[in-house]
């Protein structure tokens, strides 16, 4: 039986003619595309001579003081410290590492060919092994986490999350589908109160009850309650992404595996669970967008991220007051980051559309309540 594949988010665009027919094809989208282009004309020119023309690239403060557009030297100045923070300058070889690392590890697991049990074997490694070479271990002068800072910890805190909350969240929505009225209880209340508070609520509790429920003497790391934290609340949206796979998926392939006789476990792993992945792929890339983002609230309890040593770079007082500068040049890293997510996420949407997809008037899975 040949089912209909999954069309390409590029499919039906045909090039300049296409997006112009688009753009001006009936009266709705002519007038909107008119007032855009009015808006575009009235924000652009100062815009590019505020960032181009009339920039100081090069000087001091005093220089740029006297300047009417922006100071991209003080981005110059202070780059180290907005993407390392307070981590030593000697060391920070160890930060660059670490990016590295994360960006090469994301890079790998972007790319489909590549998932294995291999790549889940660099994860398990890589999930330890990273925060070590910031903390300098095995050997090496050890730099705690409260020196931690910048884009390391902005991306340390965005990947462990999704990663740790992956298999959790899987667990989860499997078991709010269960039968077994325990589990399915637990499942539903750790999903529905994790989802029902905010972020922040979630690291003040982290960070102040936490410690309070702690053997006298003892402590966790504020990097690891952070984590943790973020881990436990990424894993409650996850799972209902996931529940929300799952749930689309015909009522012939849970059948169909039974027939062969899977096991539960090995239905889900090799049958369901892929489909199910795929179905989802826009929501899950939303949410690691999502959780990249939500890294920067860590303010509260103290740390510093990238956004926040941008902002913390602009109090220097030899360099007093350039906020504007720090805030547009940390836009720009998180646009390049998030946009650069959502097109990969046609990308993979487009190349896994020939796995296809069920007849949208297969007999699905009840609704769960």
């Amino acid at each position: 039986m040949t089912r209909p594949s999954l069309p390409s988010a590029a499919a039906g665009f045909r090039g300049l003619p296409d997006l112009i027919a688009r753009l001006t094809g009936t009266r709705g989208n002519l007038l909107i595309t008119l007032a855009l282009l009015t808006s575009a004309a009235w924000l652009l020119p100062p815009l590019v001579r505020w960032s181009l023309i009339d920039a100081v690239w090069r000087g001091d403060a005093a220089t740029c003081a006297s300047a009417a557009g922006a100071c991209w030297a003080f981005i110059g100045e202070k780059l180290r410290f907005i993407v390392f923070g307070f981590y030593p300058q000697p060391l920070q070889w160890r930060a660059s590492l670490a990016v590295v690392l994360v960006a090469l590890l994301v890079t790998a697991t972007a790319w489909p060919s590549l998932w294995g049990r291999r790549l889940l074997a660099v994860w398990l490694v890589a999930i330890p092994g990273i925060p070590a070479v910031l903390l300098g271990w095995p050997a090496g002068d050890v730099v705690p986490t409260e020196k931690w800072g910048g884009l390391p910890v902005t991306l340390l805190l965005a990947v462990g999350a999704f990663a740790g909350a992956f298999p959790l969240a899987i667990l989860l929505a499997l078991g709010r589908r269960s039968r077994m009225g325990g589990i399915r209880l637990l499942s539903i209340v750790f999903i529905e109160l994790l989802r029902g508070v905010p972020f922040i609520a979630v690291l003040y509790a982290a960070t102040l009850l936490f410690p309070l429920m702690l053997p006298a003497g003892s402590d966790v790391d504020k990097f690891l309650r952070a984590q943790i934290a973020l881990v436990l609340f990424v894993a409650a949206y996850l799972a209902e992404i996931i529940r929300g796979g799952l749930q689309a998926i015909p009522v012939g392939q849970y059948e169909a595996a039974k027939a062969l006789g899977l096991s539960y476990w090995r239905s889900m792993r090799l049958v369901v669970l892929p489909q199910a992945f795929r179905l989802v792929i826009p929501p899950l890339v939303n949410l690691a967008i999502g959780v990249f983002q939500d890294t920067t609230l860590v303010i509260i309890i103290g740390m510093f991220d990238f956004l926040n040593t941008s902002r913390v770079s602009a109090t220097d007082p030899h360099w007093l007051g350039f906020y504007t500068e720090a805030y547009v040049f940390a836009a720009l890293i998180y646009f390049l980051v998030c946009f650069g997510a959502s097109r990969y996420s046609l990308w993979l949407e487009g190349r896994v559309a020939d796995a296809g997809l069920a007849k949208p008037n297969e007999r699905q899975i009840p609704a769960d309540r």
